[in-house]
């Protein structure tokens, strides 16, 4: 009996117990039932309707995404990734404290992360990455501490890490990319002695890089992208010999690469540091790294010959070297293309923006059959372009820009069937339009700009349906322009600028609706415009300047309501300027040159005298008070007959008023007419050593401004300079260069020789008064202008000015050399479009033997070329020479005789030492006070704070490329300096960059 009650005992204690599990299990089961129904009820949209399962009908373990024990019931994996859920955390997950994994990424969660996480002393992976949490990170999760996965990348989150994450010693990966944490890269991390893979990529850490990143042994994969972080990479960081992704781009890190870097960690796969300000040469070592796929060191300072053996790195599928300052000048610089052919798998060659000289070696033809980008843009490659190219099946983008490639474009590059983007621009190319190109129905963009190629534009580029950028700007094509150009409707970018075409435009003009650039400025186009222009709703920018279209100013514009430039100056348009232009929102107007006559509008665009341009329409009145036309009914009753007023200023003085009844006598002689009058206003502008030179009106143009160039024929070489600019001025045209009115050769009344030039007037005066104004300037009794320059006030300038020494060097029927370009000749019209003036000292080519021989320097001191003071005859090279230093000026504010530069030290040296580390350094303050302001103008600070980050970085770009072609064009060996084309096309590539950054 004794053993059959202990039995039965036995049985009821096991009995109790089981029901007390039953009923610890039944409440285990219930809690994570609500958590499970409280998470459900935060989420407010289940596109996949993956929640529809969460119901009564099923026992949760059931439901979709959720996994429980094989023991108990309880929820040990949340699995909800990738499901386009919308909605908060509920912190009831808290609740689910068997959980070992939580995968919610790549969902829209909004919110906090939930505190409550902390409290799931089990969990071993949380997945949060690429949704929409906010707010700091919660310190609770340090109780977490089995987390081997911590995910987080893709969220708004902020603040700092919390140092608590220190206690998480098992993690093995940790994410927090694209969020916007501050405060440097972590202390705690150090703790983290399990971690294999870190990112923090694409925050606001800023700081150094700390060197017990370099302790950490088991580390593998390393990255940090765009994180402000500055300073060197510390030596300790090349003991991780088990990396194999080491990415530090878009940050300010500087210094240079060890030359062992390759020995120290051959197991490299990943290496990026493109973005950054690193000097030196690329190591030969890297040669070393046989697993490398990527290699991306662009946007650095390297400098040297890539002297990187990469046949043995066969498997690189990425090589990116773009936008350095690589190049040895020795003859085999360009070999390392040759070992290149061994990486079979290669995808991506990126090599632009360089100084890599020499021909491009034909072994291009056997790269890898993978190839879809060859870029090597940029540089100063010469000869004939490879016709093995066409072997590259896969190539989708070409990019040979900016080179002094000769002779024909390859016929074979018509047999790159997936070539999107082909980039020929801005060589030396010859012949005619290469029509193969019609064989490349692939297309998107096609620029082959500035060239030397001829003929017609051929019908079979229509074949091209897809292309939507087509820029043949400055070369010699001919004949009209091909209708089936426009009938690729997808067109965005059109410009055939600066070419010979002729004919009208036609109508089927219309059929390119996407259109938003138009570019035909400066052919030989006439007639009316079509009607059918009012079918490109999509137009926001038209160019038609410098051609012969006449008739009124088309109402089409009319439907055009997205324009916010047109150009239609230099033409023979007619009429009266339509009430229509009014209502548009222009940013620009430029109706100058001419046959426009009436009343100007007043409202609009009308109202803003710096936005318009209708100088050269002598039969304009009225507008507002900025621009200096007679009022309409004064014009009218001027028709009755030619009345004279004669009005001198008593401050004007002696010489002034010699001038003004000279002029008078000179205008009777030649036009021999009675009872003429004539009134003048006057006040002198400038001095200088051959001229003085004074404003006044003109009543009978218009009562328009003109400007008096009254030559000291005293001074030694007036009278010679007085020739040569008469002779220079007399038979060019164009929008940059001052226009002169008349002349005047007579005697004054006291019989002595008077010689005067009546130029348009420039009330913005010129360069140097902006980029230097002096404490009378600011006092002038005239109309205060502000005397700050914008960026893009410089650029646009700086564009003027290449735009005119291109003209005079390329485009005149005979060749003409400035010899005194400098801020004191750069005079600004009322839109602050630059003008080139002062053609006294210019020459004409060929030079005359007197001249080839001349010796001393011609020009201005600290202006001319250094070749001119050693005798050597003038060139084009001189100019590009005082135009690189006008560059450097407009950087940096410093005139090149400022009394820093002593001890052998120049302008030039003084940019080249700072580049690139410290470019930023010597730009002139007042830029970036202008810069800040259009940023804000810009609503920038409405945007995302790391899109304004990147737009900053953009715009400092620019502005260290201008400086750039600065030191490239004074360079002190005229070979070695950039032709007016090049400056030209790099120029308005830092435009396109600056108008999508601001």
């Amino acid at each position: 009996m004794g053993y059959l009650s202990l039995f039965f005992h036995a049985i009821a204690i096991l009995l109790s117990w089981s029901a007390t599990f039953a009923i610890a299990s039944l409440a285990g089961n219930n809690t994570d039932h609500l958590a499970l129904l409280a998470i459900k009820s935060s989420i407010t949209h289940d596109p996949q309707r993956v929640l529809d399962t969460w119901n009564t009908s099923l026992h949760f373990c059931q439901w979709q995404g959720v996994t429980c024990g094989r023991r108990h019931p309880r929820v040990t994996m949340l699995d909800l990734g990738s499901r386009g859920l919308v909605g908060s955390l509920s912190p009831h997950i808290g609740n689910l404290t068997f959980l070992r994994e939580i995968w919610l990424d790549n969902n829209s969660f909004n919110g906090v992360i939930p505190p409550q996480l902390g409290g799931l002393f089990r969990l071993q992976k949380l997945r949060l990455s690429n949704n929409s949490f906010e707010g700091e990170v919660p310190a609770t999760l340090s109780n977490c501490t089995r987390l081997n996965s911590l995910l987080m990348g893709g969220n708004k989150l902020v603040g700092k890490l919390p140092q608590q994450l220190g206690l998480l010693v098992n993690l093995v990966v940790f994410t927090a990319y694209f969020n916007s944490f501050t405060g440097g890269i972590p202390s705690f991390i150090a703790n983290l002695t399990s971690l294999k893979s870190i990112s923090v990529s694409n925050n606001r850490l800023g700081g150094i890089i700390p060197d017990f990143l370099g302790q950490m042994y088991k580390l593998q994969k390393i990255g940090f992208d765009g994180n402000q972080l500055h300073g060197t990479i510390p030596p300790s960081l090349y003991n991780l010999t088990s990396l194999t992704i080491l990415n530090f781009p878009d940050n300010q890190i500087s210094g240079g690469l060890p030359n062992d870097i390759g020995s120290k960690l051959p197991n490299l796969e990943v290496f990026q540091m493109w973005g950054n300000n690193l000097t030196g040469n690329l190591p030969f070592s890297i040669s070393n790294c046989s697993n490398m796929v990527s290699l991306d060191l662009s946007q650095n300072g390297f400098t040297g010959k890539v002297n990187i053996n990469f046949g043995l790195i066969p498997n690189l599928l990425d090589l990116a070297l773009y936008q350095n300052s690589l190049g040895s000048g020795e003859t085999d610089e360009m070999n390392f293309v040759d070992s290149l052919i061994n990486c079979t798998n290669l995808q991506l060659l990126m090599v632009q923006d360089n100084q890599l000289r020499g021909v491009f070696p034909s072994s291009v033809a056997n790269l890898s059959s993978q190839l879809t980008i060859l870029s090597f843009g940029q540089n100063f490659l010469y000869g004939p372009l490879p016709s093995g190219i066409g072997n590259l099946a896969n190539l989708e983008t070409l990019y040979l820009l900016f080179n002094q490639f000769t002779g024909i474009i390859p016929r074979d590059i018509g047999n790159l069937g997936n070539l999107k983007r082909l980039y020929l621009g801005d060589n030396k190319f010859t012949g005619k339009f290469p029509d193969f190109i019609g064989n490349l129905s692939s297309l998107l963009e096609l620029d082959l700009a500035v060239n030397s190629l001829k003929g017609q534009i051929p019908p079979s580029l229509g074949n091209c349906k897809s292309l939507v950028s087509l820029h043949l700007s400055i070369n010699n094509f001919t004949g009209p322009i091909s209708k089936e150009i426009f009938q690729l409707s997808s067109l965005i970018y059109l410009s055939l600028s600066q070419n010979d075409l002729v004919g009208p435009l036609p109508q089927e003009i219309g059929n390119l609706k996407s259109l938003m650039m138009l570019d035909l400025s400066q052919n030989d186009l006439v007639g009316e415009l079509p009607d059918a222009i009012k079918s490109c709703t999509s137009l926001e920018s038209v160019y038609l300047g410098a051609n012969s279209f006449e008739g009124p100013i088309h109402p089409a514009f009319r439907e055009v309501r997205g324009i916010s430039d047109l150009d239609l100056s230099s033409n023979n348009f007619s009429g009266k300027i339509p009430i229509f232009l009014e209502q548009l929102n222009l940013s620009s107007l430029n109706l100058s040159f001419n046959n426009l006559d009436g009343e100007v509008p007043t409202r609009g665009i009308f109202k803003n005298a710096s936005a318009i341009a209708i100088n050269g329409n002598s039969r304009l009145c009225g507008g507002i008070r900025e621009l200096g036309l007679a009022r309409c009914d004064t014009v009218a009753r001027s028709k009755k007959g030619f009345r004279i007023i004669l009005v001198v200023i008593p401050l004007c003085s002696f010489l002034v008023l010699a001038m003004v009844l000279s002029f008078w006598f000179c205008w009777q002689r030649r036009k021999r007419q009675s009872t003429t009058k004539r009134s003048f206003t006057c006040a002198t502008i400038f001095k200088g050593t051959f001229s003085d030179v004074y404003k006044g009106i003109l009543e009978e143009a218009g009562g328009g401004m003109v400007a008096f160039k009254v030559l000291k024929l005293g001074n030694q070489g007036a009278f010679k300079s007085f020739m040569v600019e008469c002779e220079a001025l007399k038979n060019i045209r164009h929008r940059n260069l001052v226009k002169i009115i008349t002349s005047c050769s007579s005697v004054d009344y006291q019989g002595n020789d008077f010689k005067a030039l009546i130029y348009e007037y420039m009330p913005n005066k010129n360069l140097d008064m902006w980029l230097h104004p002096s404490q009378e300037q600011e006092t002038e009794t005239e109309e205060a202008t502000p005397r700050r320059l914008s960026l893009r006030q410089r650029l646009t300038i700086a564009m003027d000015v290449a735009h005119a020494i291109h003209y005079l060097h390329q485009d005149c029927e005979i060749p003409i050399i400035h010899c005194d370009l400098k801020p004191n000749n750069i005079l600004l019209d009322c839109d602050m479009v630059a003008h080139i003036g002062d053609f006294g000292l210019a020459k004409f080519l060929p030079l005359k033997p007197h001249e080839s021989s001349s010796i001393g320097i011609r020009g201005t001191i600290g202006y001319a070329a250094p070749e001119y003071g050693l005798g050597s005859e003038m060139t084009k090279e001189g100019d590009i020479y005082s135009f690189g230093i006008l560059l450097l000026e407009m950087m940096t504010g410093k005139r090149p005789t400022d009394e820093v530069f002593g001890e052998g030290l120049n302008l030039h040296d003084y940019v080249k030492m700072a580049f690139p580390d410290r470019a930023m350094e010597i730009v002139e303050s007042t830029v970036m006070h202008a810069l800040e302001e259009e940023m804000e103008a810009a609503n920038v600070n409405r945007r995302s704070r790391e899109n304004e980050a990147r737009k900053w970085k953009k715009l400092e770009e620019s502005i260290i490329s201008m400086g750039r072609i600065g030191l490239a064009c004074s360079m002190e060996s005229p070979r070695e300096r950039m032709d007016a084309s090049k400056i030209l096309h790099e120029l308005h590539h830092i435009n396109a960059v600056m108008i999508a950054s601001i």
